[in-house]
């Protein structure tokens, strides 16, 4: 890899060398480790790691932000056409067909736009399109990303957004006021022509709902993410939610689905639940979208209960000694270990997880006892996503053996309840 070459024509000659300097420096610790994809340097400044998920590049150079034409300039007579999408999504081709890309160039002297506005720090370029208002997708796509190559600036870093959606930049306030002290620039609707010091096209990604802390630029784990969410939407990590009072009933926070991996025998379950010991409070979507209003929810209940789903990922606002439990519904192994088991493990979370029978699924009643679909799950899947989706995504329902669950969730109480 070539030497990084770093000019600073664009910054203020009254800031001190050292305002100038460290972050450049921490830019380049973004260029450390790959994870499983591979890096080429363009010179004048420019490097990308292309990932199988993600692109990302990183400008050690002065670079201008045209955003009428989705072009940023970097000052050199070099051939230089690199185009990013930046948005962690492309093993799906309908997420990215809505990114939209950013083109790096070089720029003669009088090709550019001159600066209209002039930053002292570097710039990260990221997208909110693709998948984003799935929860899951907002973190795992765009939030656990953004930490990961965001977060070593200490929030002396400006963010601008591609495809912004203001309701997106709304709910995740506290996040993005706590990765960046600027308010967020909309790519599109700021058409003035910015000047940065050095940038960050696209976001770093390791692996589903992780980190690889060698490979981040502080070694930060997923206990140092869940930590910094919690902070973030101002919750007491270090509470635990109150068992150990007298008569007080450890509550249970069941997510009610209404369409797909819907329970078909909630109320029975929800009267269970009750008897075992809990008190049982039932959210749906509508109420969990205001996440500044249900954090602190999650935060105090002892059990987060429910279907393998997008709604599981509140899971990042758990206090410490709560439990998330997972209901995996037929041919969701893969998705619910790798979506949520293994991230709560990394988060010293305490985890349980509860795998229905093919009896409990309503695919049960749609395909012979013998059928792959309930026989070999496998089998689907090799016929492809979209196919393997309709089947166990978005075309079962449960419900669930109430003595066999019941087991589960005598062991959960075990879990939070005081050892005598």
């Amino acid at each position: 890899m070539e030497k990084l070459q770093v000019s600073l024509p664009f910054i203020h000659e009254h800031e001190s060398h050292a305002m100038r300097a460290a972050p450049l420096r921490l830019l380049t610790l973004i260029l450390h480790g790959t994870s499983g994809g591979s890096m080429e340097s363009y010179g004048e400044g420019l490097s990308c790691i292309s990932h199988p998920v993600s692109d990302v590049c990183v400008i050690i150079a002065n670079a201008r932000l045209d955003p009428s034409s989705s072009t940023i300039y970097l000052p050199t007579t070099r051939r230089l056409n690199r185009t990013v999408k930046p948005y962690a999504g492309k093993l799906a081709e309908n997420a990215m067909a809505t990114v939209t890309p950013i083109l790096v160039r070089g720029s003669q002297s009088d090709e550019a736009k001159s600066c209209s506005v002039h930053h002292n720090v570097p710039a990260v370029v990221f997208s909110t399109a693709g998948f984003t208002s799935n929860l899951f997708h907002d973190f795992n796509d765009v939030i656990v990303p953004l930490f990961i190559t965001t977060r070593h600036f200490e929030s002396r870093v400006q963010l601008v957004v591609t495809d912004l959606k203001p309701w997106w930049v709304k709910k995740y306030k506290p996040i993005l006021n706590h990765l960046s002290t600027y308010p967020v620039i909309d790519h599109k609707q700021d058409s003035r022509i910015h000047c940065f010091p050095g940038m960050v096209l696209g976001l770093k990604y390791h692996k589903d709902m992780g980190t690889y802390p060698s490979e981040t630029p502080n070694g930060y784990t997923m206990s140092d993410f869940k930590n910094f969410v919690m902070q973030a939407f101002s919750l007491d990590h270090g509470q635990v939610p109150p068992v150990l009072e007298v008569l007080k009933r450890p509550t249970l926070l069941l997510i009610s689905r209404r369409k797909t991996r819907v329970f078909l025998n909630e109320e029975e379950m929800i009267q269970m639940m009750r008897e075992v010991g809990f008190e049982v409070a039932v959210v749906s979507a509508h109420r969990m979208a205001d996440l500044q209003r249900f954090a602190p929810m999650v935060a105090s209940c002892n059990v987060l209960l429910g279907a393998h789903g997008a709604g599981l990922a509140n899971f990042l606002f758990l206090s410490p000694g709560a439990v998330l439990l997972q209901v995996v519904p037929l041919g969701l192994d893969w998705a619910s270990t790798n979506y949520y088991a293994e991230p709560a493990g990394a988060m010293g979370m305490r985890y349980l997880e509860y795998h229905i029978v093919p009896e409990e699924s309503s695919l049960y009643h749609k395909y012979p006892p013998d059928h792959p679909v309930l026989t070999n799950p496998m089998v689907i899947h090799m016929q492809g996503y979209n196919v393997s989706r309709a089947v166990y995504v978005d075309g079962q329902n449960l419900r669930l053996d109430l003595k066999r669950f019941r087991e589960t969730l005598v062991q959960a109480m075990q879990l939070i309840m005081p050892t005598p």
